[in-house]
């Protein structure tokens, strides 16, 4: 696909662009309203693809929540069946908020051997809808301050847990990559965070990270690449463990595999058996 269809749609999602605008300039690109149309479910997520099913007979799974100031979180958790104490592991969404693609890679991390949570950022908003657009709009209403500290009590929440070891990381994919370089900075309990092409954590705050990082760019996203510079500086400055791998050709939101035109099955697979092996190796 066109890359500058790729950088439209990521200036769409993450700008964002009204759906209109990002239409007539889709339609502009694709060369007729038709073309653009026939383009756009490749851009879309479609959670058809959401392939982990929740009945699978290795994984039970449940919808918690626990409190914060203000109200109370929502998550999804999923966990093996077989008794047993487990580490954790905070699956932290996009700008969709929790939506199927999340909850199936929650489910991912259970038929690793984890206990996973999946929380809903959105929750003292109501929960996330099932339309994206109105989804991305309500992270704009979200107070910066009170969302990190939301996510950060979740740690605590699945730490005690009794299915729980007592060891939680957490894995974020693009907002929620940087909220899991947030995270890291505000939670001293965190033992390992993964951010898939999220926003770095303030050089400034580096000093405060307790966890080791496993940190995932796909080499065609400039947006977010910008900032790796100054924030790998600033780990090696503060002697943060932490592993950087680049993935060159690929776009922004390659792991997701419910957006077809930016999904990379290979870089994906590598990426999630890197963070896999993270884990086992930092909450072991």
């Amino acid at each position: 696909m066109d890359k500058k269809i790729i950088q439209l749609y990521d200036e769409y999602t993450h700008k964002p662009l009204e759906r209109s605008t990002f239409l007539k300039r889709l339609a502009v690109l694709a060369g007729s309203t038709a073309a653009a149309m026939a383009i756009l479910p490749q851009l879309e997520n479609n959670y058809a693809f959401a392939q982990t099913r929740d009945d699978n007979e290795e994984i039970q799974t449940e919808r918690v929540t626990w409190n914060v100031a203000g109200g109370e979180m929502k998550g999804y958790l999923a966990k093996p069946k077989k008794p047993g104490r487990y580490p954790g592991i905070i699956v932290i969404h996009e700008n969709r908020g929790l939506n199927p693609h999340i909850e199936d890679v929650v489910r991912r991390a259970a038929l690793a051997g984890y206990i996973a949570l999946g929380p809903d950022a959105l929750s003292l908003l109501g929960g996330t809808p099932e339309n994206a657009d109105e989804a991305r709009a309500m992270f704009a209403k979200l107070d910066a301050a009170q969302n990190i500290a939301n996510f950060v009590a979740a740690v605590p929440f699945l730490m005690k847990r009794p299915e729980c070891t007592g060891k939680v990381g957490c894995v974020g994919f693009c907002w929620g990559g940087a909220m899991a370089n947030n995270l890291a900075v505000n939670s001293p309990d965190l033992k390992a965070a993964v951010a898939f092409y999220g926003r770095q954590a303030a050089a400034a705050d580096v000093p405060k990270i307790k966890a080791s990082l496993q940190l995932h760019y796909a080499g065609n996203d400039t947006r977010i690449n910008e900032g790796i510079p100054a924030y790998e500086e600033a780990l090696k400055a503060a002697n943060v463990t932490y592993e950087l791998y680049m993935y060159e050709g690929v776009d922004h939101a390659f792991h997701n595999d419910t957006s077809a035109a930016r999904y990379n099955e290979a870089a994906a697979k590598l990426a999630w058996g890197r963070t896999m092996d993270f884990f086992k190796k930092h909450l072991a």
